[in-house]
């Protein structure tokens, strides 16, 4: 290992506040499961699995509206709103 890389090196402390920083961003109900200390391996693959749902749901909404826009007039005040929301 090079001079250079052990001096980036993060420090145990950096690391437990980067874990406190991901915990708070997951789901109450995750914070709560994981109300003793967790390990910091258990917390990541919590955490991919949660982003890979938020994917799936952003998936599904974005199938979700091309099927009402496209039952939709594209010059109806209704289609207009839409595509002003999504600006």
């Amino acid at each position: 290992m090079s001079s250079g890389r052990r001096g980036s090196r993060i420090s145990d402390d950096e690391i437990n506040e980067l874990i406190s920083k991901l915990q708070a961003l997951l789901p109450e109900s995750s914070r709560r499961r994981n109300a003793s200390r967790s390990s910091a391996s258990k917390l990541l693959k919590e955490t991919c699995s949660y982003i890979k749902s938020l994917h799936r749901e952003v998936d599904d909404l974005s199938e979700r509206l091309s099927g009402l826009m496209s039952t939709m007039d594209n010059d109806s005040p209704q289609a207009e709103i839409i595509r002003s929301l999504l600006r």
